[in-house]
């Protein structure tokens, strides 16, 4: 398990194009959010002890948000040839488990995370209705093993913010968790490949 931090794309980044496919066997694209608020991004899978950490309290975050109208979609990008617990169809098995209602795409390629600049799990990236990075960073100060509850209070003040047509708060933490799985020759030049 490696403690990669997040790369902290600039704020006000276009949010990168995508079209991938959803555990229900749907294709999502960004176009699918453009009458969205905001849309929110998370790069996770399912083995990765620090999404596993957070990953009931997002579930929770996620339903109360997407009432709220937020657009949100969790992305796996790893290689499943080496991290077969990260496969499409753990990734249904593991939306059902935990109550997902946000898409759970999954970005085979890894195309996806390398526009995103994505580095690790979890990476969130939050971006206001027109479509402009106003967030990237860490859930909140908790990690696995530490005596923080997990609530996701820097996301929700990000979430907050940008539904209240407010600026996100500073500073912002980076997000910190494994190292996304690439594939052989795939690891890409902002994360020293």
């Amino acid at each position: 398990m490696v403690r990669t931090p997040s790369t902290m794309l600039p704020l006000g980044t276009p949010a990168p194009e995508f079209s991938l496919p959803n555990v229900d066997g749907q294709m999502v694209s960004l176009g699918d959010f453009d009458d969205a608020p905001a849309l929110l991004v998370v790069f996770m899978c399912n083995h990765c002890p620090y999404v596993i950490h957070v990953a009931d309290e997002l579930a929770r975050l996620g339903a109360e948000y997407l009432a709220k109208g937020v657009a949100i979609v969790g992305i796996s990008s790893n290689d499943v040839s080496t991290h077969p617990a990260d496969s499409p169809e753990q990734m249904v098995a593991e939306a059902e488990e935990r109550g997902y209602q946000f898409p759970y795409l999954y970005d085979e390629t890894q195309e996806v995370a390398i526009a995103y600049h994505a580095a690790c799990t979890p990476d969130f990236f939050l971006f206001n209705a027109d479509k402009k990075l106003v967030y990237r960073g860490q859930f909140d100060d908790s990690r696995p093993g530490s005596d923080i509850p997990v609530t996701g209070q820097d996301l929700r003040a990000a979430l907050d913010a940008v539904l209240a047509g407010q600026p996100v708060p500073e500073p912002q933490k980076p997000s910190l968790g494994c190292n996304i799985k690439w594939k052989s020759g795939n690891e890409p030049e902002y994360f020293g490949g």
